[in-house]
């Protein structure tokens, strides 16, 4: 182990000195080469740090620049024990290279005399350096080194935001890499690689060789008493960390490190404590052995000590006001929970199941309206689904959140909320996968992979286990069967996909006949490992065989011919927005996605399709078989976030989950009733220029969330008469109201009598359209038909008593889908045959 000698110094940190500016490989003494550092003191701008007060009264509260540390041990030059690791099963070759971590501590402010710092420890004063003071070189494999100071029994020191990105790019520094795809920003926890092979992103921080002078550091921009790491491998290849050594010394003699075992695959996390918390402001990896390349994911462990170097820090942070139950909740928790909220507020609250998991979990879910229980005539309904993916708790914790925010705002009078709970039914359910949130849970946050608790009990990723109605329907329109035989909206679902030994997870069967039951308007799932909002369609189109010439994008449409957009789309983009652009942070795409590229060109919103193509997706679902626009909101790169960060998220997500709610009064709703006020279900709602149409619940109600600007609606139902209105929706709040009221026709007997003769297809005759050259050419058959030809005369004299034949039909113009001659024309009458019988003579000779 050697303490390196640049370890950082040409980086424009405010005091550029890691505690020795010696030589690499020589250990410090008096004719090393390492000598106190002579820069001077960096002025932030900032006025000085306070003067010392007293320690506090309760040892548990977080330490602040004041404190002062405790003297360090002398434990045979390193400080702490750890514990030798049982051997343990890897696929990684043994032996294999460790990676070895090197690291110090730089100062801020005149550092200190060397023989100071390094002398033994009864010529050392009796305190430590205080946080912003000079630290001490020192060397950890395969972890970190950091100051000798610590502060012992510390409580539980959260993540400091690796994976969630609240450690941004600029704090995270390396020595080299490999390529700018495998740069330092690419080593965070569960970074994930590009989908396809050959992406230009790869899921790790790689060196550019195989050298033990390589390191990753990181900056956490205040002064923070770490605790420990979290290691994980290579995301796209067999590489990474296997085994872990720390320790932290107190004087310049180098004893043996206590060595870890690390990562035993390159997926799984691997938590590593020091034995001793330690203090410091940036954090050095020097890698030693490794596995292939050398490759690394980490997250550090750390808690926030208030300094001057954390003023520009504290003006960021956000806490919330509202008095909400901030953590995370077991099964038997959240349903504690969800008991106390319906206690608290039984006049707006109604908990039900929509079924059961396959383990025989209930999947419970909340609803919020001012008369529970009941679908109110005229009240739109909305849901909020999360834990579709069982590791991605975020949308859990939210939503229970949620229920407690509405209940106590409504209580205390809240106009907003008040008019929300008043006019909409509201359903909220928090854990669609409990099978899979029970396994993540058990792993912790942090320490369960990507894909832990991703998938149901039975395997099944339910978000993409709906039936596949958008390849049929665009088979349909291959062959130029939409809308007349293959409907455009509320598809069936294919009879296969119905079977009891069909590959359909339970949980989706639940799903299905929930949506179904309730005549949704409007609804997000709510998932995790990206933050974007994601629309329909997520299915992408295959090409087509006779390809129509493609007319010319909009500004913002993707000219991607696969990704195929729904009749809705500018609506779609309009509720997109209407979430991202309330979200505190989404919209902040200039430092990229959150494994790859910004894909949503600079507005946090993205076509499923052109992002992540799938089939079967429920948002595609719940368009193309109920009346339900559904959109699926991505909340942040941490798919289980520590319990410390619930606050802030919330309160980045308060205003767009109450602001999304309230679209769905956006558009036009009304009744459908007959001439005697009676409400007409199932009538189909079409709105001129979108080919997709809605249909009224069992009350004869309706909504249609549309765009601001004018429409002419009809409204059509199985034995009434159409009926066509325009209809105009603002900017404003609230749906214009449109209503219906449809005459009877007298099709439904048309219908019967066709039924007791066999049931001949008889075209609908609209008066005063003219005939099709179709149906010219159809009657003009059935009228030679029906007329008995004579035979042919002979040649120079014409037969006696036999008239001759009468000469061909000429076509009118004027034909009509009657057989009255006062509409044929006298060139068509003169085809029909008479009503007295044949001419005389007219039926001898043959036929022919």
């Amino acid at each position: 182990m050697t303490v390196s000698d640049e370890p950082g110094g040409d980086r424009g940190h405010p005091c550029p000195w890691w505690g020795l500016c010696g030589a690499a490989g020589r250990p410090p003494g008096p004719k090393g080469a390492s000598q106190p550092c002579s820069h001077p003191t960096v002025d932030y701008g900032l006025p000085p740090p306070p003067k010392p007060k007293k320690q506090p009264e309760k040892e548990e509260e977080m330490e602040t620049d004041e404190e002062k540390l405790k003297p360090c041990e002398r434990l045979g030059g390193w400080h702490g024990t750890a514990p030798s690791p049982s051997p343990s099963p890897s696929p990684f070759p043994s032996p294999s290279p460790f990676p070895s971590l090197t690291a110090a501590l730089p100062c801020q402010g005149s550092p200190r005399k060397v023989a100071d710092e390094w002398a033994p420890p009864e010529e050392k004063t009796s305190e430590c350096p205080r946080p912003w003071g000079q630290g001490e070189a020192v060397t950890v494999l395969g972890g970190v080194a950091l100051t000798l100071c610590h502060v012992p029994h510390p409580p539980e020191c959260p993540p400091i935001g690796l994976e969630s990105h609240r450690i941004e790019d600029d704090q995270m520094l390396a020595s080299s890499m490999l390529r700018h795809g495998l740069g330092a920003q690419r080593g965070r926890l569960n970074m994930q690689a590009g989908a396809n092979e050959d992406d230009f992103f790869d899921g790790a921080w790689c060196a550019e060789d195989d050298s033990r002078a390589h390191w990753l550091e990181v900056d956490t921009r205040r002064t923070t008493k770490f605790t420990g790491v979290i290691t994980q491998g290579r995301d796209s290849q067999i590489q990474g960390v296997v085994g872990v050594a720390l320790g932290t010394r107190c004087h310049p003699r180098v004893s043996p490190p206590q060595m870890f075992y690390g990562n035993v695959d390159k997926d799984t996390p691997v938590l590593t404590e020091f034995p001793e918390p330690v203090v410091a402001r940036y954090i050095r990896i020097y890698p030693q052995t490794w596995n292939g390349s050398l490759c690394l994911r980490l997250e550090v462990l750390g808690c926030p000590l208030s300094t001057i170097s954390s003023y520009y820090s504290q003006q960021n942070e956000v806490t919330s006001a509202d008095n909400l139950d901030f953590r995370h909740h077991s099964y038997k928790d959240m349903r504690q929970l969800m008991k106390v909220v319906n206690e608290e507020c039984p006049t707006i609250t109604r908990i039900y199941n929509i079924g059961k998991s396959s383990r025989g979990l209930k999947i419970y879910a909340m609803e919020i309206s001012d008369n529970p229980g009941e679908h109110e005539t005229g009240e739109p309904e909305f849901r909020y689904t999360a834990g579709l993916h069982g590791n991605e708790v975020l949308g859990r914790e939210l939503l229970l959140l949620l229920m407690q925010f509405l209940c106590k705002e409504y209580q205390d009078g809240n106009p907003r909320v008040r008019s929300l709970v008043t006019e909409t039914r509201i359903h909220l359910v928090p854990s669609l996968n409990p099978d899979g949130y029970e396994l993540a849970r058990e792993a912790g946050s942090e320490l369960g992979n990507w894909a832990l608790g991703h998938w149901t009990e039975e395997g099944y990723d339910l978000f993409e286990n709906f039936p596949d109605l958008a390849s049929p329907l665009w088979a349909a329109e291959e062959r130029k069967l939409v809308p007349h035989r293959f409907p455009s909206h509320h598809i069936p679902v294919p009879q296969h996909y119905l079977e009891e030994d069909a590959t359909v997870a339970v949980e989706t069967r639940a799903i299905m006949a929930w949506m179904e039951k309730n005549p949704f308007v409007l609804g997000a799932n709510l998932q995790g490992g990206e933050k974007l909002v994601s629309y329909p369609f997520d299915a992408a189109r295959p090409p087509s065989e006779t390809p129509a010439a493609p007319r010319p994008p909009d500004d913002y449409e993707d000219d991607n011919p696969e990704v195929h957009e729904t009749p809705d789309h500018a609506i779609f983009r309009w509720l997109a927005i209407s979430y991202a652009s309330a979200h505190l942070t989404m919209t902040e795409t200039f430092r990229g996605g959150c494994h790859t590229q910004d894909m949503t060109d600079s507005m946090g919103i993205v076509q499923g399709a052109k992002w992540h193509p799938r089939a079967g997706s429920m948002n595609d679902f719940s368009y193309l078989h109920t009346n339900c626009l559904e959109l699926s909101v991505y909340l942040g790169c941490d798919k289980f976030p520590h319990e410390s960060e619930l606050q802030q998220e919330w309160e980045n997500n308060k205003e767009s989950l109450l602001t999304f709610m309230e679209q769905v009064h956006r558009g036009i709703k009304g009744l459908v009733t007959d001439q005697q006020g009676e409400p007409i279900a199932n009538a189909t709602i079409v709105v001129g220029g979108i080919n997709h149409n809605v249909k009224t619940a069992s009350g004869g109600d309706y909504w249609r969330i549309l765009n601001p600007g004018e429409y002419r609606v009809s409204a059509r139902a199985e034995g009434y008469n159409p009926s066509v209105k325009t209809c105009s929706v603002f900017y404003d709040i609230g749906a214009t109201q449109c209503n219906f009221v449809l005459s009877r026709s007298n099709w439904k007997r048309i219908r019967e009598i066709m039924a007791m003769n066999g049931n001949r297809p008889i075209r609908r005759i609209v008066p005063g359209r003219p005939m099709t050259p179709r149906e010219r050419l159809r009657l003009r058959q059935r009228l030679r038909r029906t007329q008995p030809r004579s035979p042919a005369p002979q040649p120079g004299r014409a037969p006696q008593g036999r008239a001759l034949a009468a000469p061909a039909p000429v076509p009118s113009t004027r034909f009509c889908y009657t057989n009255k001659p006062s509409c044929i024309g006298s060139s068509a009458a003169s085809l029909l045959p008479a009503a007295a019988g044949p001419a005389p003579g007219q039926l001898r000779g043959s036929v022919r």
